[in-house]
This record gives structure tokens, sequence and C-alpha cells, in this order.
């Protein structure tokens, strides 16, 4: 019972001593066993008190260590316990939180019966701390380095090569290199192995520099890094042992890597961090190779070390108004040549890549110090010139601007708008960069059209001061630059159109442009930015595409040999009908659009790939979602064709969905007859009743005879009615009317069937008695609404 009652407090305690376990392998590196809870507990079976971890997962023993008295057990930077199993056999737990590390190690040290203060549990009791280090072999060695010699290097390579493996080794190791001014003496003998051609020292000289920028101390790199020291740093770095023949690395930044200063640098301690901190970097990317699991924080000190450095060259750069303001100056000038100009821009473009290292205080302050500089205006002039990669990078630095803050970006264009006479507007240029890539794979224009959608994007405008801000700029760029974005299309798709409603029809040489792969990549673009904008800006895209007839333009593109222009296509067209937009599904009707989606599926035959999936998927969409227009359409138009494919029910359950829709109209169409029939004949009679009675009094008074009503003055009366609602319904006839067939009725040419109702009865007797006038109002209050339902005919 005294174990029951302890369980609990065992379970909350392993809950807080969350680890993870590593063992050493056989190549001196180590193995993640996996993450747990770490206990001490007495195990009978082993007789006595062992380490226990079970699985955070599923519970699982990972690990199971009996403490042996005599085992020597090692604590390191406060959360981590390492020891030895068996002969070369390391094991090491690492702790999130020191206090969980400081339990375990409190229960290891009371089974060998030491005093939790101390972090060796080998002969410690009467010892000092400079004893036990000295009694340790290891650590001796560590505490002895050997003389900087030519003859010693093998020794020197091999101490700190085994140093990496303790943390206790690696700041004792680290605190000699820096007191005895150890580092600039090895890279002297640097020099004299090169002089005598010595390959073996220069490998251990490989090996002793690799583990000192692996020791990750901030102090040891600042040295390394000094303009006295670093270019024969890397002179150690190039004589890998597994490399054949020494990599030429110096020969590269000295000779080959030249420094511009496209604006004469004055500040000598800028000039200076900036050749530090390209060579640095040269360092670390090339030269350092990558850590081991265990080892992933070994260069952190590193990456600081570099970051700090950007940080401190952006902020000089942003406190020298007068540096940056001689920038802007000469990018604007008409008469600064290309080479320079572009220049400009590179050094401009690596500035703003380093200013991504800023905290957002501070990038907030540098942005707004370029925005009163002007760098949008910069940017428009630039953007102008011929030369490509003038443009390329002026785009790469708006990409900085994008990313930073879009409205900034809308601001600006919209300030520009009201400003400028001339159509050139900037945004009209982003799009021209975009439309005019000359990249075979068009990396550019991908990376524009990710930019343009930032701009559009509805959630980025939620920080607007007022709503009517969103709905200016929609309003803005769908008159002033839509048409750039789809001229392309519209270029590529006019000569197809050989009549008005022919859809496949195709010139020869326009449809061997349709096969060309760069256009075809930029009308994809093209079309998933429409795509993207059906999706956020429903009322603006609409009227574009109405206007432009655009549905019909883009299906021509599955004219094209590219597979993934075809399904750009489909996609576009399927986000429309996705929205359930009745005027959507009209327009999709009346210009009888289904047809190149029902040719490709044929053409592509019983090939299973995504072309056939993204169209069955779109019909399949029409059927679940009960798009009753667009189902009494497809199946009265293409099921014939259709009837044939069985490897999916859609297509059968399309003409059950219209079946099933007919019957329904049809019985309702059959009991709204009888119900209007019999009011208005009891209407009438309780009329004529009324007559009757009125004229009986007369008549009894004349003293005439009272004759009933014939059954064929009811009968008139009822036809009269009939042909009046009749005569305001032909009135109307560019609005559908659903048929009792269960299918619409267009008077356009493309309408399938439309006459196929007018000699139904039925027809007639559901449409005699309909009061619209609810209706009309309606349709006043949802004049903006995309959406009208079709009205029943009573």
């Amino acid at each position: 019972s005294r174990w029951g009652s302890e369980r609990p407090e065992v379970a909350m305690a392993d809950k807080r001593r969350s680890v993870k376990v590593y063992a050493l392998n056989d190549d001196q590196r180590w193995d993640d066993l996996g993450r747990g809870h770490v206990s001490s507990t007495y195990v009978e079976r082993l007789q006595g008190i062992a380490l226990l971890v079970h699985s955070e997962s599923n519970g699982t023993l990972i690990l199971e260590s009996k403490i042996n008295p005599n085992t020597p057990y090692q604590k390191q930077q406060e959360t981590l316990i390492v020891w030895t199993e068996a002969e070369n056999h390391g094991m090491a737990i690492s702790f999130q939180d020191a206090a969980s590390c400081h339990e375990i190690w409190k229960a290891i040290c009371q089974v060998q019966g030491k005093d939790p203060s101390v972090e060796i549990t080998q002969d410690l009791l009467d010892e000092s701390e400079e004893e036990q280090f000295e009694d340790s072999p290891e650590i001796f060695e560590l505490l002895d380095l050997p003389n900087c010699e030519l003859g010693q290097l093998a020794q020197i390579a091999e101490v700190v090569t085994s140093a990496l493996t303790s943390s206790i080794c690696k700041e004792r190791l680290a605190l000699v290199l820096e007191n005895e001014d150890y580092v600039k003496k090895l890279l002297q003998l640097f020099h004299t192995c090169e002089d005598l051609e010595d390959t073996e020292g220069l490998y251990h000289l490989h090996e002793i520099v690799k583990g000192i920028l692996l020791l990750n101390k901030t102090a040891l790199l600042e040295v390394m890094f000094s303009d006295e020291c670093i270019m024969d740093v890397v002179g150690c770095l190039e004589y890998d042992p597994a490399l054949a023949q020494p990599k030429r690395h110096r020969e590269f930044l000295t000779q080959n890597a030249k420094f511009k200063e496209v604006i004469p640098i004055t500040n000598c301690e800028l000039r200076q961090k900036i050749h530090q901190t390209y060579r640095v970097q040269y360092i670390h990317n090339i030269l350092v190779p990558i850590p081991s699991m265990f080892e992933d924080d070994f260069l952190s000190t590193l990456t600081t070390f570099i970051f700090l450095n950007k940080v401190e060259i952006v902020s000089m750069l942003q406190e020298d108004d007068k540096f940056l303001d001689e920038v802007f100056s000469q990018l604007r000038d008409k008469t600064t040549d290309d080479d320079k100009r572009r220049e400009l821009l590179f050094f401009f473009k690596e500035f703003c890549a380093f200013s991504q290292t800023l905290q957002p205080q501070s990038k907030d302050a540098l942005f707004k110090t370029l925005t009163r500089l002007g760098i949008l205006p910069t940017l428009k002039i630039v953007m102008g010139t011929s030369d490509f990669q003038i443009r390329a990078a002026a785009t790469d630095i708006f990409t900085y601007l994008v990313e930073y803050s879009p409205s900034m970006i809308r601001e600006y264009i919209m300030e520009e708008a009201q400003q400028s006479e001339d159509d050139n507007l900037f945004i009209n240029l982003v799009i021209e960069q975009m439309i005019g890539d000359t990249d075979p794979e068009l990396g550019g224009a991908v990376h524009v059209m990710e930019l343009l959608c930032s701009l559009l994007d509805p959630d980025n405008m939620m920080a607007t001061s007022n709503k009517c801000g969103r709905s200016e700029f929609l309003s803005f760029f769908y008159k002033y630059c839509i048409h750039n974005i789809i001229a392309p299309l519209l270029s590529t798709t006019s000569e197809d159109i050989c009549e008005e409603g022919n859809i496949v029809g195709s010139d020869k040489n326009n449809k061997n442009y349709l096969n060309d792969y760069q256009t075809a990549q930029l009308l994809a673009l093209i079309l998933e930015l429409l795509t993207f904008c059906v999706q956020h800006h429903t009322y603006y895209i609409k009227n574009c595409i109405l206007s432009k007839d655009l549905l019909r333009r883009v299906l021509i593109l599955m004219n094209s040999k590219h597979t993934f222009l075809l399904l750009c296509a489909v996609r576009f067209m399927r986000r429309m009908i996705g929205l359930k937009d009745e005027l959507y599904n009209c327009y999709i009707i009346k210009g009888n659009l289904f047809e190149p989606i029902v040719n490709a599926l044929l053409d592509n035959g019983t090939r299973y790939n995504m072309l056939n999936s993204a169209v069955i998927e779109l019909f399949e969409y029409i059927r679940v979602e009960n798009i009753k227009s667009l189902i009494a359409h497809i199946v009265e138009k293409f099921y014939e064709t259709l009837e044939s494919i069985d490897y999916v029910q859609t297509f059968k359950g399309l003409k059950i969905k219209y079946e099933q829709e007919k019957e329904q109209q049809s019985q309702i169409g059959k009991n709204l007859h009888s119900i209007l029939y019999s009011k208005i004949f009891f209407g009438s009679v309780s009329v004529l009743e009324e007559k009757e009675e009125v004229s009986f009094k007369e008549n009894i008074e004349e003293g005439e005879a009272v004759m009933p009503p014939l059954e064929s003055e009811i009968q008139d009366q009822y036809d009269k009615v009939l042909e009046t609602k009749k005569t305001e319904e032909d009135e109307n006839l560019d609005l559908p009317q659903r048929a009792s067939s269960g299918g619409f009725k267009f008077t356009s040419s493309h309408s399938a069937g439309a006459g196929n109702g007018a000699d139904n009865p039925n027809d007639s007797s559901m449409v005699g008695l309909v009061d619209c006038s609810d209706d009309e109002e309606k349709d006043k209050e949802d004049e903006t609404s995309p959406r009208k339902r079709p009205h029943l005919s009573l």
C-alpha cells in the first residue's frame, strides 16, 4: 500500500522530468534514442536503484540503467548527465530544465555516497576542484597543452578533437587558448608548414582550426576573424584531408571576390566590418562542415557573430543620411549610366537583405527612413529602363517592401494615381515586368505574381483605416490595371474566335503559339492570378469576366498540348462554378461553355490522369451541390455523349437529379393547375352569385325574371385572365423560365430547346396568375446581389 500511495507522486514527477536519451556509437557519434520521462526507482531484478526512462509517446522503456557505486557520472552545463555503461559505451541524458537534472543528480550521488555539489562522482570526497581535474587523465592533458611546435601538431590536434565530446573539456580548452594567445602561434606555424610543404602538418592544422571554431566561443572567434588572422584561418581550412587537392579559397577571396564601393565609404570601421562579414559568411557556408545532430548548437556563436555584424552594418548606413541620400540621388539622375545604376541597385538589394535581420522596431525606423528618401518613386524610375538586370534588381527590392508593408505600397499606388496625368503607373510597370520576363522558366514572373496576390489579398487590407480604402484600391486596380494582366490572354486567343459562338475553331499558327512552352507558362500564371481574383474579388472580377467574355477566351486554351495549361483553365471555371452564382451559371449556359470541357474529357480517352480527375470533380461538384440550372443544361446537351462513361457514377447521378427535378416540377404544375382552377371557378361563382342577388332584387322590383349564369361564361372569364397574364410574360424575353420538364428556356440562339415547352398546356396554366409585385420589390433591394433565384411559376 505504501508503494501504491506514492505512484501518483512518481507520475507527477515524470511529467516534469522530460529528457532526451543519447548513446555513443562505434563512430564516436551520439545517437538519439528518443524523448521520455526519467525517474530513479528501485528495481528488484537489478537489486538496486536504477535510472528508468519511459517514452512520452507510447510509454515503452527507452533506458534502464542501474546506478553502480563505482561508475563515474558527470554533470555538465546544469542540464546534462554523462556516464559510461561499459567499455567505450557512453550514455547521456539531456534535461529540459536544471531543476529536474539536479533531482536525478542527487539520487545518483545518494547511491554513491557523494556530495550533490560535485560535478564528477569519482574519488572527490577529500580533494579540491583543481586536484579533481588533475586526477582525470583527459582533463590533465587539456590543461597541459603541448608547446606550439611543428613536432607537437599531431598531439595538439588529438587534444582539441577529444575536447569536443565534453562541455567541461571545451570550457577548459577555450580558457587555455584565450589566455596563452595560442591561436596566433598556431597560425604562425601554418606559414611555416606551407613554406616547408609539410602536408601532414597542414592536415593537423585543419583539424585544430576546425575544432577551435566548434568550441563556440565568441572571444576566440574575434581573434580568428580579425584582419590579422582571418586569411590564415581560411588557409588552414583549405587543407582538408578528405580532399585530393586543397581548394584555393584564399585566391578566390582576394582576387575573384572584389569589393566595389558604388558610393565612397569614408567610415573605415564600416568598410572593415563589411569585409569581415563577407569572409566570415564564406567560412560558415563553404568551409565549415555541418555539425551532427548532437552538435546542432556548436555553430550557434558563429551564426550570431554574422547576425550581429549585419545589424551593425545596417545601423551604421542608416545613421549616415548623406550616404543613402546620395544613393537615391544617383539612381534618380537621368545622366547616370546603366552600369553605375546597376551597381547601385545591387548594393541596395544587399542592404535590404541585411535589413531582414533587424528587430521589428529597428526595421520600422529603417523603412520610414527609406520612404522619406523616396524609395518607391526611385524604383518606378529604374523599372522603366530597358536593362533587364536593373529591372530584376528593382523587383527584388520591391519584394522586400511588399513583405514589410503591403498597405504602404497600396497607399503610394493610390496617391500616384491621383497625382499622375499619364497611364505610366508604378503597378503597371510591375505587371509588365511579369509579362516581359525572358527567363525560360519564368522565375521572376512567378515571383511578381506572388507579389500581386499579396497586394490584392483582402486579408492584407484589414488594417486599412476604413472599409472604403479597400474598395477604392480594388476599383482602381480593375479600372487601370486588370487589362494589362489579361492582355496576353486576349491577344493569344483573339484569332481563334472565327465567329460568334465558335470555341473550338483555331488558326494553325495560333495553335502553335499556344503550344509554345514559355507562352503556356505565362498564360498559366495569368490564370492562376485570375483564379485568385475570382475567389477573393467576387463583385469586381465578375464585371470583367462578363464584359470581356473572359471564360470563353480561357477555354480556348483547352486546345493547347500542355496539360498544366488545361488544368489551369479547368480550375478557373471550377472556381467560378464554386461560387454558385446564377449570373455565372446563365453566362455558362447561354455560351455553351461546357463544350470544350466535355471535348477535353473525351479527347483524354481512358487515361487516368490529373486532367481526367479535374473534369470529373467539376461535374461531381455540380451533382453534389445540386446546381439545378447547370444539371439541366448538362443532361439535355451532353448526356448522350457522356452516358458511356461508366467508371464513375457522376453522369448517371446527374441524370437522376435531372429526372427527379423534372418529376417534382411536373407534379407541382399539376397541383397548382388544379388549385388555381378551383379558386378561379369558385371565385367567379361567388361574384356571379352576388350579381345575381342584386339583379334578382332589382328584377323583383322591376318585375323581371332572373337567369342563372352559363358555364361558358365562367370559362371565358378564366381564359381572358390567362391570356392577359401570358401577354405580360411574353414581354420579358431575356429572363430564363423553368419549364415543366425541369429545364430553362433561353431566348438566345445558344439555348438548347428554347421552344420545347411552347406546346405544353401545363406551362400556360402554371404561369397564369402570378403576382410578381413582391418579386420586383425584392429585385430592387437585391440589385447588387450576384445571385438571383429563378421565380417559381405558380
